[in-house]
């Protein structure tokens, strides 16, 4: 991770003095797609989390099959599609894009901390479910939200590198958590082990230590997103983004 802030800094310092960088500093130095693009970041960082070692929970708690793990993530799913189409019409035009992004990371990193609460005996409808749909309505908001800012005000030579970068923005938010979030798994569950006699039981409680840990730091990540976003991205409309010159002939 050191050598790759050194590398990333190096990346910055080439990109100002290139006649053609591959990212123009531009697209992210505006306070409303810079912050946007972190919300993006952080949000594939907690997303992770949530798809992974939950996933894990359901398959080696729960017994279920793959077929069934994913009809357990529906209700969040549908709480997505129902909170990023409502949150651009309805809302966002209303509070300002601070507000949403803010309050949608809060109302996630609520339904992750419910998630911190599974035990061995856990059931899907009383202690999952709810933490999934309060989850998707705040990803919802996010996404929708923080994916028109990226783009907010983008010129049309931009927008290319701007839609990459939010795909990239991503990718390397869930790369990063999977590694961290799979040593804290790992730490949380060998501490329970040597501090328990060693039983089935504590096998199997171990692993839920370890799920929950890492739902802990996903909700954190969350937090730091609604904080990220209260002071980086400014509350004003989003300006449509430039569409590409129509030709003529």
């Amino acid at each position: 991770m050191i050598v790759g802030a050194v590398l990333l800094v190096v990346f910055v310092w080439l990109e100002t003095r290139v006649a053609h960088p591959l990212l123009p500093l531009r697209v992210v130095l505006d306070r409303t797609r810079g912050g946007s693009f972190m919300a993006v970041f952080v949000l594939g960082m907690g997303m992770f989390s949530i798809f992974l070692f939950l996933t894990y929970y359901f398959a080696a708690r729960l017994g279920y099959s793959p077929i069934k793990t994913g009809l357990a993530f529906l209700p969040m799913v549908a709480a997505v599609v129902a909170s990023s189409t409502t949150m651009s019409s309805l809302v966002l035009p209303r509070v300002g894009p601070k507000i949403v992004v803010s309050a949608g990371f809060l109302v996630a990193a609520a339904g992750m901390a419910l998630l911190t609460r599974l035990e061995l005996d856990s059931t899907y409808a009383a202690h999952i479910m709810p933490g999934l749909i309060l989850l998707g309505l705040g990803i919802g908001g996010v996404m929708t939200t923080a994916f028109q800012g990226a783009t907010s005000g983008i010129h049309h030579e931009d927008a290319g590198v701007a839609s990459a970068l939010i795909n990239t923005g991503q990718q390397i938010g869930g790369s990063i958590s999977t590694a961290l979030l799979t040593t804290v798994a790992s730490s949380a569950a060998t501490d329970y082990l040597t501090s328990h006699k060693p039983s089935a039981l504590a096998a199997a409680q171990a692993g839920v230590e370890g799920y929950t840990a890492t739902l802990a730091w996903g909700s954190g990540f969350f937090v730091v997103g609604a904080v990220i976003a209260a002071f980086l991205i400014p509350n004003r409309a989003l300006e449509p983004s430039e569409g590409e010159p129509v030709m003529a002939h």
